[in-house]
């Protein structure tokens, strides 16, 4: 590498050092001052015989040059215009452009391309070129404008590049943020789907080891104490697991960011009068649960299936029939709870606008996970009715 290409290179290197720095523009605009100062003195005591300067013309040329940095950090456009029209004012006025104003335009164009208009820092490159140009016989004149044209190119490549490169950086890590949040988002709604799925299947499978494990202490006669004890003792490890696993599934919804969960037993049917309660004060339309047959103890997974679709058939009439009143059907029968919900409106949209599939799809996913059946459709008369029949022995709810 050549001594000038070595020296233009640590000028560069001092030249980002000082415009990136806070403080840097006003300290550069009074040592370059000064330098500036010195050094135009220094030539107008030499004298030039074509273009005699006077040393308050030289110093304030110098000055002119240089001083205007100062306001490089707050206004760059107006301190690299004012610096390129002083430089080139001594230029092409004087051939005095002094060393000292060719760093304060280096640094100026440099901040102006990696902070400000990186078209006006192209464009206050294109007079030195022209300056080159127009006399052609002048050799001194054109070497200095051609070192001035060349050097600020540089400052302001240097300046465009390091600033594409921060914008290219920042939006990499914008982008590296949204994509991480979106696999939080999906990494959260999976969980809570795991834990209504987690919740729905094993809770009932827990139920059903605990239930049978209760009745046969109690209805096998003359069974040892030892076995009714070991029953005992299956019944009480079961209800602890499921007490536990609701614990753990609320955890696991309220880190999903779900809606909070209270840490108690799931609802059943003992709930659903305060459900219709409910019903009655957000949708101010009459509900009626309407129960026959001889009520007995259900399965835990049972009960909880039947409360949900309730739910649901609910929050549907509220939405798709607001002000209709809802009669809530259970019917107990020896092998299966029987279940209907309708409302007495207009029933669902024909045109297909008000499809109610998100809900009906749910309810049908609970109810083929205990084994029953649901009928849900538009009533000739007006409604839609959601209809549910669900086995109460456990291994036909099994099967």
């Amino acid at each position: 590498m050549s001594d000038g290409a070595c020296m233009s290179e640590g000028i560069m290197r001092k030249a980002r050092r000082i415009a990136l720095s806070p403080d840097g523009p006003v300290v550069a605009a009074v040592a370059l001052g000064l330098l500036a100062a010195v050094e135009s003195a220094g030539r107008a005591g030499a004298g030039q015989p074509d273009l005699p300067l006077t040393l308050p013309l030289a110093i304030l040329l110098g000055l002119c040059t240089t001083l205007p940095l100062a306001l490089l950090r707050v206004h760059p456009a107006a301190a690299a215009t004012a610096v390129t029209a002083a430089s080139l004012l001594a230029l092409a006025g004087y051939r005095d452009l002094t060393l000292a104003g060719l760093v304060a335009q280096l640094l100026a164009l440099h901040r102006l391309g990696n902070r400000g208009s990186r078209r006006l820092a192209v464009l206050l490159v294109v007079p030195y070129v022209a300056v080159a140009l127009t006399d052609p016989d002048d050799t001194v004149l054109r070497v200095y404008a051609v070192t001035a044209a060349v050097l600020s190119a540089a400052a302001v490549a240097d300046g465009i590049g390091r600033r594409t490169r921060a914008e290219a950086v920042a939006r990499d890590a914008t982008e590296r943020a949204i994509a991480d949040t979106l696999l939080e988002h999906v990494a959260r709604g999976e969980r809570a789907r795991i834990a209504r799925e987690l919740h729905d299947v094993v809770a009932h499978h827990i139920s059903v080891i605990s239930v049978p494990a209760e009745t046969a202490r109690l209805t096998t006669p003359g069974m040892p104490e030892a076995g009714a004890k070991r029953l005992r003792d299956i019944g009480d490890t079961a209800r602890t697991a499921l007490t536990e696993m609701r614990r753990l599934l609320g955890v696991l919804r309220e880190d999903a960011g779900t809606p909070p969960v209270t840490r108690k037993p799931q609802p059943g049917l003992t709930q659903l009068n305060e459900l219709l309660d409910e019903a009655r004060e957000v949708g101010g339309a009459g509900a009626r649960l309407i129960v026959s047959g001889p009520v007995s103890p259900l399965d835990p997974g049972i009960e909880l299936t039947t409360y949900r679709i309730v739910q649901e058939a609910l929050t549907n009439a509220r939405r798709h029939a607001p002000g209709a009143a809802v009669d809530v059907e259970l019917r107990y029968a020896p092998q299966a709870l029987d279940l209907r919900i309708r409302d007495n409106g207009p029933g669902p949209d024909r045109s297909g606008s008000g499809a109610r599939g998100h809900g009906l799809l749910g309810m049908r996913e609970r109810v083929a996970a205990v084994g029953g059946e649901l009928r849900t459709g538009p009533a000739p008369g007006g409604g839609f009715p959601v209809e549910a029949r669900l086995p109460v022995d456990t291994k036909e709810a099994l099967r």
